[in-house]
């Protein structure tokens, strides 16, 4: 199942992780990063300040599948 993910402006791979509580802080992402398996459309993805895309999916190994959307405002 992916969860729909929406957001007012661009936000990166390190702030999707804050913002659904996988992690407590931004500085925390680098290390998740490192230690668990992140894909984002498919592919392997370790950059933290990755700018996620209208649509693109982020699966996370052992938390699911994120869907990206941007309000109209944003």
């Amino acid at each position: 199942m992916v969860k729909q993910v929406e957001f007012d402006g661009i936000v990166t791979l390190g702030q999707l992780l804050k913002s659904e509580g996988i992690i407590g802080t931004g500085g925390q992402a680098k290390w998740f990063l490192q230690e668990n398996t992140v894909y984002l459309n498919g592919t392997l993805e370790t950059r933290r300040g990755k700018k996620l895309a209208q649509d693109d999916i982020v699966d996370i190994e052992g938390e699911g599948k994120f869907k990206i959307s941007y309000s109209a405002e944003g």
